[in-house]
């Protein structure tokens, strides 16, 4: 039965980062665990980014890192109970062990409702910022036409992809910042007849930056807020990084993937005099990349300079030489997609054509 689930089973002496990559390749962001041939417990993304969180080597076996209380189906549970209990708890999959901890079955969340299962903890009614006034470079010339924010994604754009999520959330006061092709954007949102969109435009007369043109949202703004670019698409529960962002006082939370990558040539270091020190046989590499997406607190609008070309990464450098506290939320690789250049955009549009 194990070899029938086998996509999502992994044995409890793997590393964080294989657990990473299997979610990735199996769409899903839980896992089981096994130990020998038995059921051990459960893997889910936030184990895992707890994990990371408090500092875990992504080369730690995940049975460092699992759950003391986890909840599992027995084969005499009523099918029924099992299915009822997976709605209610919007829970992806829900083994079934027998008592001798043998994995008899998994019911699916999407095969008994058909659709896909989001992760959603709780409701937050916060202002969210989309930067949506560069020129979408990596994806002309269909950008000479279209700006990029309005570029299809199914039978809707990129902006009303992301905003979605948020509404999703409890969400609906959006503020846009324009400039190419600003009065498309505008006419095109403006005309969409959607009622959960809030949308307040602020228009940058020249490229500023990513960050440089929300200081002209100067005293508007009065709570935490989320900040999105146009052309990224993060799968995630945007509730627990809320929660993370405030549980630990962060002034600028980054959302972050967590990215590996394989080198396939040896790599050699050398020391002085151009010794060689190590060599290193096609290693692999993780980094955490900042994804496009932040959460920040009211007040840092107003150190943020006037009428300046500013990156958001020149805030964030600012209050670390300051000592202040900047956090970082990972996130698996494959719940972050650049849908700004053409190779993840025509990849996203497959999967959601599939998917829809």
């Amino acid at each position: 039965m194990k070899d029938k689930f086998s996509h999502i089973c992994i044995d409890g002496n793997a590393t964080i980062l294989a657990a990473l990559k299997q979610m990735d390749a199996s769409k899903h962001k839980l896992l089981i665990v096994t130990e020998g041939c038995r059921f051990r417990s459960l893997l889910s993304i936030g184990d895992v980014q707890r994990a990371i969180i408090r500092g875990a080597e992504m080369s730690s076996p995940v049975l460092d890192i699992l759950r003391d209380k986890i909840k599992v189906a027995s084969v005499s549970d009523n099918r029924e109970d099992i299915e009822k209990y997976v709605k209610e708890h919007k829970t992806e999959f829900m083994p079934i062990v027998d008592d001798d901890n043998n994995l008899v079955d998994v019911i699916f969340w999407d095969e008994l409702f058909h659709t896909h299962v989001g992760r959603h903890t709780e409701d937050f009614d916060l202002p969210v910022i989309i930067m949506a006034g560069g020129q979408g470079t990596r994806l002309r010339p269909l950008t000479n036409v279209l700006p990029k924010p309005l570029i299809p994604i199914g039978e809707q754009t990129m902006m009303e992809d992301i905003m979605d999520r948020f509404v999703d959330c409890g969400c609906h006061d959006f503020y846009v910042s324009v400039n190419y092709k600003a009065d498309i954007i505008k006419r095109y949102m403006d005309n969409l007849g959607k009622p959960q969109y809030h949308i307040n435009y602020f228009q940058e007369d020249k490229p500023l930056g990513t960050a440089g043109s929300l200081h002209l949202l100067k005293d508007q703004i009065n709570d935490t807020f989320f900040v999105s670019n146009c052309d990224i698409i993060i799968d995630e529960d945007y509730g627990e990084i809320l929660k993370y962002h405030r549980e630990n006082l962060n002034e600028i939370t980054v959302v972050a993937a967590i990215k590996n990558m394989s080198i396939p040539y040896g790599t050699l270091e050398t020391k002085e005099e151009g010794l060689l020190f190590d060599i290193k046989e096609k290693p692999d590499y993780t980094f955490k990349i900042n994804t496009g997406m932040y959460i920040l607190e009211p007040h840092l609008i107003k150190e943020i300079p006037e009428d300046e070309f500013y990156h958001i990464t020149f805030l964030i450098e600012k209050l670390m030489k300051e000592g202040r506290r900047v956090g970082v939320y990972p996130i698996n690789e494959g719940s972050w997609t650049d849908v700004g250049n053409w190779e993840e955009y025509l990849k996203y549009v497959k999967n959601y054509n599939i998917h829809s």
